[in-house]
């Protein structure tokens, strides 16, 4: 799996929305201003090739589908980010966040109760 680029970030962001779509469906997702037909439909043809969305044609029409969940593209930006960012270290990660980020005592309670409710032996 590769990352994609902004516009094929968008244009997927849409397809899992809709689960199968044609671009004429996609664009009002996209916009204002709606971008056009044709740059979408190129964006379209590029995720195809690259694996991410698969297609079914009716005559001239085509309708996609996603072949890649968000579920595993989520999984593969983390890690990715993960590795790329924070050497690999989830808690570098957890480190930037209380570091970065302004977190109430609410949500750095909501944190540990998440941390204290994972189940370390799955």
């Amino acid at each position: 799996m590769e990352k994609l680029t902004k516009a094929e970030e968008r244009v997927m962001q849409a397809i899992w929305k809709r689960k199968r779509a044609m671009v004429r469906d996609i664009l009002p997702d996209l916009g204002p201003p709606e971008p056009k037909y044709t740059t979408i439909s190129t964006v379209v043809r590029i995720l195809v090739d690259k694996g991410f969305v698969g297609f079914k044609a009716y005559g001239r029409t085509h309708e996609y589908f996603p072949l890649i969940s968000k579920a595993e593209y989520k999984t593969f930006t983390f890690k990715k980010m993960l590795a790329d960012y924070f050497e690999g270290s989830y808690q570098n990660v957890v480190s930037f966040i209380v570091q970065e980020e302004e977190l109430s005592e609410e949500e750095l309670h909501d944190i540990r109760r998440l941390i204290d409710n994972t189940d370390h032996d799955a």
